[in-house]
């Protein structure tokens, strides 16, 4: 994961409550297992540490008895508005229809507000709509040169055939989830 990526799920995750490093790693892997992103504690505590020299999250020592004393982190003024600037700015869809950064995205910015979720997942549903358009359209090659004795062509247009329908079959559940969630955030919105 890219540093500037985990340092908002940090940010954002730090908007519910405060954390450890140790809890933040339990919560990625409990909760926070869908939004994509795992990774392990020593680069958690790292990026802790950049964000505490950069002034985005302070934290206490709290003594733990029978353990080591613990840090627990807090987001800063300074943290929260880097956090408001980077959920208000513009959210460019990834070509890779399965890229994370819809769902962190969506889950951390759009958490703050329902008009910055609504314009994330119009955007993705825009985006999403003209791909899945175009890659219907797109056709497998009629014939196949095989250049190895083992890849036996009609076999090998069967299976792209059934990975096409995959990539096909998720981009139509994502554009589905994407229109009833816009739905529910115009509804929310009065709009």
């Amino acid at each position: 994961m890219p540093h500037m990526q985990l340092d908002y799920v940090i940010l954002g995750a730090l908007t519910l409550r405060r954390l450890s490093g140790y809890d933040l790693r339990r919560w990625m892997d409990g909760p926070g297992r869908f939004i994509g992103y795992g990774v392990q504690l020593p680069h958690i505590y790292r990026r802790l540490a950049r964000l505490v020299e950069r002034g985005w999250v302070d934290f206490e020592v709290d003594p733990r008895e029978g353990r080591p004393d613990a840090k627990v982190y807090r987001l800063t003024e300074e943290g929260r508005a880097a956090l408001l600037e980077w959920a208000r700015s513009p959210f460019e869809p990834s070509p890779r229809a399965k890229d994370p950064d819809f769902t962190l995205r969506f889950f951390f910015a759009g958490q703050l507000d329902p008009a910055i979720a609504l314009d994330i997942v119009t955007t993705e549903l825009e985006y999403r709509l003209k791909a899945h358009a175009e890659s219907g359209a797109m056709p497998l090659p009629d014939a196949y040169d095989p250049q190895i004795p083992e890849l036996d062509a009609a076999w090998a247009r069967e299976v792209h055939t059934m990975a096409h329908e995959h990539g096909y079959a998720f981009g139509a559940s994502h554009i589905a989830w994407l229109q009833l969630t816009k739905a529910r955030l115009e509804a929310r919105l009065g709009r």
